[in-house]
């Protein structure tokens, strides 16, 4: 955290407990079994930054919530950099990964909006979390239920209890 957010009180670290339940909750089994999302890097990447997207969503719901928000996303900004790191990517393409990872995200968030928006998920998720080869209805219509169920349970969730970590 820069020094401007320790002078008027943000603290970072409230975010951590509702990025874990994000990461926990983009990480269950029923997405890469029955939602045949694929298991790999950029299948793990794809599912926890849909859950994020969701999250997000109910964040700007509430004006209030604006440092949550900024928060969260710090938070998987350095996860992001740090598994990047892990994979052996070099300091100097990190940064350009991060951006191109940004970039995906705030793309996913405006599709997952309007989906929700016009009451199907189904196009969004072919395009952005099966990056354009669908697998068969069956699983799609699995995660379109899935994340239309978390978003429907974000929306009543008090904002106490989103950064206590708990998300519907």
């Amino acid at each position: 955290m820069d020094w401007w957010g320790r002078l008027f009180g943000e603290r970072r670290e409230d975010a951590l407990p509702l990025y874990n339940a994000v990461v926990t909750r983009g990480r269950a089994e029923h997405w890469y079994l029955d939602g045949a999302v694929p298991d790999t890097v950029d299948g793990r990447f794809d599912m926890i930054a849909a859950v994020l997207a969701m999250v997000l969503i109910r964040l700007e719901a509430e004006p209030a919530a604006a440092a949550l928000s900024a928060h969260l996303t710090e938070r998987f900004v350095d996860d992001m950099d740090g598994q990047l790191r892990q994979m052996g990517i070099g300091d100097i393409v990190v940064g350009k990964h991060i951006g191109k990872m940004m970039s995906m995200l705030g793309g996913r968030i405006g599709a997952y909006r309007d989906g929700i928006a016009a009451g199907d998920l189904g196009p969004a998720l072919v395009r952005n979390l099966y990056r354009g080869t669908a697998p068969d209805a069956a699983a799609v219509a699995h995660v379109a239920a899935a994340l239309t169920a978390l978003h429907a349970g974000l929306a009543g969730m008090p904002l106490d209890r989103l950064t206590a970590g708990e998300i519907a």
